[in-house]
């Protein structure tokens, strides 16, 4: 194995990002920009007798939005004090491999139970796996699969998102 790949797969069950919890608690105000932006009319959402009607103690958010809990603001993305850490490490030793382009290729979600309005959301992310390069109509590249667990308030697990994504080089086009 190559010095690099050694570098690459030290990866491999690390933490990329430590807990790290959401602005904001899980709101009926936000569930309904979402269900509105979505075309979602299920009325366990926002109907609270609705939701008790199907055996709920109330409303619920929809599952789809665990992720958007814990995104981070705009203003978190361009802060100028933000500090480098093991994510900002990884992309930068694929860069130095080559693989400087990225597109997403497949996410898949476990749900434990459903978020209501007052849960406050955290997410933690660990690297899974980086694959050995593979030739792709992209380009050479390497597929880097990481596992999000998000956790309530509590602590206990609410859902997982395996998240994979294909760090490539871009292939050369003709003429250029």
């Amino acid at each position: 194995m190559s010095d690099y790949e050694e570098r690459l797969q030290a990866f491999v069950g690390r933490e990329l990002a430590a807990l790290r919890p959401a602005q904001d608690p899980v709101n009926l105000p936000m569930i309904r920009h979402w269900v509105e932006a979505m075309g979602d009319t299920n009325p366990v959402y926002l109907d609270a007798a609705a939701a008790r009607a199907t055996g709920r103690d109330g409303v619920v958010a929809p599952a789809s939005m665990v992720q958007a809990w814990t995104m981070r603001g705009y203003a978190a993305t361009v802060s100028p004090d933000r500090s480098g850490g093991p994510a900002d490490e990884l992309l930068a030793l694929l860069a130095e491999g080559g693989y400087t382009s990225v597109v997403a290729t497949d996410s898949e979600l476990e749900f434990h139970r459903e978020l209501v309005p007052g849960d406050h959301v955290s997410v933690r992310e660990v690297v899974e796996a980086i694959s050995a390069e593979k030739k792709t109509a992209l380009g050479a590249g390497r597929f880097v699969t990481t596992v999000r667990t998000y956790h309530d308030q509590h602590g206990e697990p609410v859902a997982a998102q395996r998240w994979r994504t294909l760090r490539f080089r871009p292939a050369e086009r003709e003429g250029t």
